[in-house]
């Protein structure tokens, strides 16, 4: 497992959009990024000189979703249970919530999940080939609330033109948050893109758990009367990649 922690190079003025959260392992978490981690997980050391194959990875030919920052892993645990047709790969650098996600994917023997512990822009820039994927989930990134700090969300310009390059023709990118600010940030900058469409309208949310399972942390967060903001671009058929914009 230790491999898996080995820094990756970055640009000097690269900024994290990710905070590395606390919480300690516990014991059964420990032992499934010990034991389990060969059957499991994906590191950016051992792919470094080759792109992803993702049907030699599954062993098999399917859609492929990517879910950005897992958190605990429940809500990637379901939705992998409920489409055995589909592979999935995460990306999260909470060390418990890997274990514990790991532990539930190895008790329901799933085959279709796969996990980074690694940043999620290393991933997407190194791992995943152009055009590979059928969808890519963001569910409750680091909203950065403070204003000083924008600069940190993870829905910029070159993020979504990133997006755009590793989906498919006709693949989704997903977003949600509770943060309206956040909701309207992103929605400015997703609709800038040459390449996505939003599906429900420019300039309109989409409905939000009809499309993924409702999360422990947004349950909490509609008891304490917090909003949900879901956001569907669809990438368009086109030939031109996407433009960079600036920003």
């Amino acid at each position: 497992m230790n491999q898996v922690h080995r820094p990756i190079h970055r640009p000097i003025k690269a900024i994290r959009s990710f905070t590395v959260r606390g919480g300690k392992l516990t014991k059964g978490q420990q032992r499934a990024l010990q034991e389990l981690w060969p059957a499991y997980g994906l590191s950016l050391d051992e792919l470094a000189d080759e792109r992803a194959d993702f049907q030699q990875i599954f062993k098999r030919s399917a859609p492929t979703i990517l879910d950005i920052g897992f958190g605990d892993g429940k809500a990637l645990f379901e939705v992998a249970q409920k489409n055995p047709h589909q592979n999935f790969i995460g990306v999260e650098v909470h060390r418990p919530g890997i274990g514990h996600l790991m532990i539930q994917i190895h008790h329901y023997n799933l085959t279709n999940v796969k996990l980074f512990c690694a940043d999620a822009i290393d991933v997407l820039n190194t791992m995943i080939r152009d055009q590979s994927l059928a969808k890519i989930c963001l569910f409750f990134p680091d909203p950065w609330p403070k204003k000083k700090h924008h600069k940190r969300r993870i829905v910029q310009p070159p993020f979504i033109d990133l997006v755009a390059n590793k989906l498919e023709t006709d693949g989704i990118f997903h977003y949600a948050t509770d943060w309206r600010d956040y909701a309207d940030d992103a929605m400015g900058k997703l609709e800038l893109s040459s390449a996505l469409v939003n599906i429900a309208g420019r300039g309109n949310f989409s409905p939000g758990p009809q499309q993924r399972p409702e999360t422990k942390f947004e349950k909490r967060g509609h008891r304490l009367g917090h909003g949900v903001w879901d956001i569907m671009m669809q990438k368009m058929n086109q030939s031109n990649p996407p433009c960079h914009h600036p920003g």
